[in-house]
């Protein structure tokens, strides 16, 4: 039996799959630094875009495309509101529950015959929230992104611990040189991606040029900061230390030099990569 394609649904189809893909591409926040607010606006204004035109189109199968499109960016939307603000439990169960309710009500207006608007009263709607998406953007780019500030203590001191108290990871003590500080001034909720920090000790010290394991006190699940939020995370450095030496030891610390670098005392070097620095 011979399988009669319709060539055009489904280049329609392969469309619908790739702007899909196209959404949950621009929702990972490698592309367009945008705020997490205003992506979750472009996203429900689309929907609204895209169902717009359906109602409006009346050509054969491009309504059914306007509408699938309008389907897929809505339910994107959802999950990005989801993953990005979560909500709880409570909050997602509404969240799906009331966007249920909305498509059984659009899907019954339609059934019921929804007046189909004129192309100028469509071109307008369009229009309009074309100037608002504008808008949004706009705002999001004057409002700023946010910027990390990296600051270390000018020198750090770690002791031989007690037998009872002496850590797994010992010959290596673990001590608090400095703290990075991220600023959000937007009204937005965004994206918070702490600059990467390495070092390595340079001078005359046990271990030269050894590199040192540098860490931010951060919990593993924060990835966003709200609207004009300031925060403080501790920065922590895993030095190493001879079991032999009896008394204390102190490292001086300086940021912006490399494993290169000579000085005539015990030196931390730190390198930060230059991701929204205030210098």
């Amino acid at each position: 039996m011979r399988l009669a394609i319709d060539s055009g649904k489904l280049l329609y189809a392969l469309g619908v799959l790739f702007a899909a893909a196209a959404l949950l591409y621009f929702v990972r926040d490698v592309v367009f630094d945008l705020s997490i607010t205003v992506k979750a606006a472009l996203l429900l204004l689309g929907f609204i875009a895209l169902f717009v035109a359906g109602v409006a189109l009346e050509r054969d199968v491009l309504d059914v495309v306007a509408f699938a499109l309008s389907g897929v960016t809505y339910v994107v939307f959802v999950g990005y509101v989801v993953v990005r603000y979560s909500p709880g439990e409570t909050g997602t169960f509404l969240l799906l529950a009331l966007s249920a309710g909305l498509f059984v009500g659009l899907g019954y207006a339609l059934r019921a015959g929804i007046p189909t608007p004129s192309r100028r009263t469509a071109a307008v709607v369009l229009g309009s929230l074309l100037v608002v998406s504008g808008v949004f953007v706009g705002a999001d780019a004057l409002s700023g992104g946010v910027t990390y500030d990296v600051q270390t203590d000018e020198s750090v001191t770690v002791s031989i611990p007690e037998t009872e108290q002496t850590p797994d990871r010992y010959p290596y003590i673990e001590a608090e040189i400095g703290a990075v500080t991220a600023s959000n001034p937007s009204p937005f909720l965004r994206a918070l991606t702490l600059p990467s920090l390495s070092g390595c000790l340079v001078g005359p010290t046990d271990h030269p040029q050894d590199s040192v394991y540098v860490d931010t006190d951060i919990e593993w699940d924060e990835d966003t900061i709200g609207a004009s939020t300031t925060k403080s995370y501790a920065v922590s450095a895993e030095l190493p230390i001879d079991p032999n030496r009896t008394e204390s030891k102190t490292y001086t610390i300086e940021q912006g030099i490399d494993c290169s670098a000579e000085r005539s005392e015990p030196t931390i070097a730190i390198q930060v990569d230059g991701r929204n620095r205030v210098d």
